[in-house]
């Protein structure tokens, strides 16, 4: 598969990653009459649902990554070559933020936006890196183990992460980029996205040390 195609890949399957993401959050805290836990539930539900789908029918054309630490991570296992991840990565960010700007014309409201939405405490940065380990855990094990559940590992540990994390369970440097360009039910300051994301990183490398470590044991 060549590499313009790859790319586009990434970005379509990102661009409707974050759509879904951003779209979902307004959908749902307009219908939620002031209850958060059922906006977050809308949310959740179709955060998951669209993660089995994008990466059912994108990852036989550029590996479904959608997301800078899974690229990192592939990276760094060899799997990709180093130009390649940093295209992956360029065209994750942009296909994003166009997501984040997909879902505000969807819904009428002002195209360009900051989020003015703290989320900064010593748990939420944990609550990403455990996140992130997570989510790099269900790929890196299942691939071991039954290669075409991918898609619904993920899907399921998104959901449940959306819960069980702090944070929500961002587990995406991408995500936290355009999140921060949405002043919705999703969004993240941007003075508190870096966090988030040195967070997000350190949970995927401990991943990858740690799925190395089962590979040499098998």
């Amino acid at each position: 598969m060549d590499t313009p195609r790859k790319l586009a890949a990434e970005f379509v399957g990102t661009l409707l990653l974050l759509a879904t993401v951003v779209g979902s959050g307004i959908m749902g805290e307009t219908l939620a009459g002031g209850n958060d836990a059922i906006a977050l539930l809308g949310n959740t539900v179709a955060t998951g649902a669209i993660l089995v789908v994008i990466i059912t029918i994108f990852g036989p054309v550029s590996g479904a990554h959608f997301n800078p630490a899974v690229t990192f991570v592939f990276a760094l296992r060899r799997e990709i070559g180093v130009g390649l991840a940093l295209a992956y990565v360029a065209v994750q960010v942009v296909g994003g933020l166009a997501g984040t700007l997909l879902a505000h014309g969807m819904f009428d409201m002002e195209l360009l936006q900051t989020s003015s939405k703290a989320r900064s405490s010593g748990g939420q940065w944990l609550a990403e890196g455990v996140a992130t380990f997570g989510l790099l855990a269900a790929i890196l094990g299942t691939l071991r183990v039954r290669p075409n559940a991918v898609a619904a590992m993920v899907g399921l540990y998104i959901t449940a992460g959306y819960w069980f994390t702090a944070s929500t369970s961002f587990a995406n440097p991408a995500v936290t980029v355009a999140r921060s360009f949405t002043d919705t039910f999703s969004g993240i300051l941007p003075a508190h996205a870096p966090a988030f994301i040195v967070a997000q990183f350190v949970g995927a490398a401990v991943a990858m040390v740690l799925f190395r470590w089962f590979d040499r044991r098998a």
